[in-house]
């Protein structure tokens, strides 16, 4: 039987060794990743057992009665190993509905992982959201480039440019002059700042060296570019990229990126860019993702589905279809049945020890003994539901 059980930090070991062997497990989902900002949200992550054995994790905050998986993070959803089957992740989606309508949740945002960042197939909650008549109401586009790229003419002349100026390219550690780089850029185009800190960056960093690497491109020994690379295991994905008004005139960031494309789809299938979508999706920077496509990315998207916690689909409508599971009905129904046949006979002797015993002493007829029966009952109904 599957059960829920909300995580504590007690859980933490149990927690990253079971994303660090998931087919859909990545180091942000690690907690010492996920809790460098648990100020900024009310963690409320889950980890699912059948029975004494790990089957899944869901990286969850809430706010009001909303539950997001995860709103601290580019996307959630369930983190699973490969034990997991289809039949059961309709389990732990029954499951989970019925755990938020027990608190007073409404309501689930969910952000799934894209397929590009799984280690192997992994999408049994897209089917599971689908049959739980969740609706998909943000989809992001992100570019992406699969293994190797082609660059347009416009590309090669700037990565030609690039090297006649003797732009340099390192990698770095310096989080302040990239930071400082980032935010200048951030706030003459688009009045924001960078969603991290440069502390932060830099405590990320330390925990995940491997993961998190920094490139400059220089010109002169002065910044005029630079990439913050996540690294998975088959996809590097760039978290944050910027240049300044001469890295643009000088076509610094186009050299950089070629040099990092050409870097990394050696050991890695895909070279994300990220999206180029604002508004939940509804509008499309062209200018921003024509200059993604010009590496020879192609378009794959983040999916946002909102799930209700609703009431459940009528029985067995998560689970129907076929022979097998015919067969399954059936000996279900007939074994539900014999339990309701033995409750009923169980109750009957309760209620004549009660009557037998309540003319020799009124007081054994009490809400006590009968407590017992009904909770004999409301057993018997969990377990058919």
């Amino acid at each position: 039987m599957i059960r829920i059980v909300p995580y504590e930090t007690r859980d933490k070991e149990v927690w990253n060794r079971f994303n660090k062997e998931a087919k859909n497990g990545l180091f942000m989902f690690d907690r010492n990743y996920m809790d460098y900002h648990s100020d900024r949200f009310v963690d409320h992550s889950l980890l699912f057992y059948d029975g004494h054995k790990l089957l899944a994790l869901l990286p969850c905050n809430v706010c009001g009665d909303t539950l997001y998986s995860h709103q601290g993070l580019t996307f959630g959803g369930f983190i699973t190993q490969d034990s997991m089957r289809q039949s059961k992740m309709l389990d732990c989606f029954a499951l989970l509905r019925d755990y938020m309508r027990t608190l007073g949740m409404r309501r689930l945002i969910y952000k799934s992982i894209p397929y590009i960042y799984h280690k192997s197939p992994a999408n049994e909650d897209s089917y599971a959201l689908f049959r739980n008549g969740a609706k998909l109401f943000r989809v992001d586009c992100s570019t992406t480039c699969y293994k190797n790229m082609r660059l347009n003419e416009l590309k090669k002349r700037n990565v030609k440019k690039a090297e006649r100026e003797d732009v340099s390219i390192e990698e770095s550690t310096d989080m302040k002059g990239f930071v400082e780089l980032l935010n200048a850029v951030l706030q003459e185009r688009h009045g924001v700042m960078a969603v991290h800190t440069e502390a932060e960056l830099r405590l990320l960093h330390s925990r995940f060296k491997e993961n998190i690497i920094l490139y400059l491109a220089k010109h002169k020994e002065v910044i005029v570019a630079g990439s913050l690379l996540f690294v998975y295991e088959n996809c590097v994905h760039t978290q944050y990229l910027a240049t300044n008004e001469c890295g643009r005139k000088i076509g610094a960031l186009d050299l950089l990126l070629k040099t990092l494309i050409d870097k990394y789809t050696q050991s890695k299938t895909y070279f994300d860019f990220g999206i180029s979508t604002e508004n939940e999706g509804r509008f499309l920077n062209e200018g921003l993702i024509f200059q993604k496509e010009s590496f020879g990315g192609h378009t794959i998207v983040h999916n946002f589905y909102e799930l209700l916690a609703g009431e459940l689909p009528a029985s067995n409508s998560l689970r129907g279809g076929g022979r097998f599971s015919e067969s399954l009905e059936s000996t279900s129904t007939d074994f539900i049945f014999t339990i309701h046949i033995l409750f009923f006979i169980d109750f009957g002797l309760h209620f004549l020890a009660c009557v037998n015993l309540s003319r020799l002493n009124p007081f054994f007829l009490n809400r006590a003994h009968l407590a017992d029966s009904w909770n004999l009952a409301n057993a018997a109904r969990r377990f058919a539901w």
